[in-house]
């Protein structure tokens, strides 16, 4: 097995049209932002193309939702609607799977992002995505977490019931099937 992290020409096409047709069918998202310019960087990058398509194999929907005004960059989040089926049921990061004792989770959030070459939303990340639509009605989504909490043992994650955002806090070794990790990318 090829630990290569690109695409064939025919899977790479395939994610382009995806994406473009995400694109178009979801402009409240990206207003102002031109599909040709997004699709130029795309081709250009093979490893940030590589990364979404993990983004989408693992059920994020990756979206534009914005561009870096200093580095020209297009920013991509999971837009899917519920927190991304392939990425749940995980701990959230290394140390936290490490210290379980019995009954672990296959992975953690923190190494599985990284593997895919992306980055945890933060909290304030988590609240411009959710200005875009309702996301995570039946899920929730660990969020990355500042290291004051981290270092006393907790993590942060959320959801958005009763028409509000809501922030909680959990052990980081916790898991549960209704709770993944949504991402970032700037291509």
């Amino acid at each position: 097995m090829s630990n290569k992290k690109n695409l064939s020409p025919a899977q790479s096409k395939e994610l382009i049209n995806t994406l473009k047709e995400r694109f178009e069918k979801n402009m409240n998202r990206h207003k102002g932002i031109d599909w040709a310019k997004v699709s130029a960087k795309l081709e250009a990058d093979s490893g940030k193309l590589w990364s979404l398509n993990e983004m989408e194999s693992t059920g994020g929907e990756p979206d534009v939702v914005g561009m870096d005004k200093k580095t020209g960059e297009y920013i991509f989040y999971d837009c899917a609607a519920e927190s991304p089926k392939g990425r749940r049921s995980l701990c959230y990061d290394r140390q936290a799977l490490d210290s379980r004792k019995e009954f672990k989770p296959k992975n953690n959030a923190l190494d599985l992002a990284d593997s895919m070459g992306i980055e945890i939303l933060d909290e304030e990340q988590y609240r411009e995505l959710q200005k875009l639509g309702n996301f995570d009605t039946k899920t929730s989504s660990w969020l990355k977490t500042p290291a004051d909490i981290r270092k006393l043992g907790g993590a942060i994650f959320a959801d958005f019931r009763y028409g509000n955002i809501f922030v909680y806090h959990n052990g980081a070794e916790s898991y549960y099937a209704g709770r993944g990790f949504r991402g970032s990318l700037k291509v």
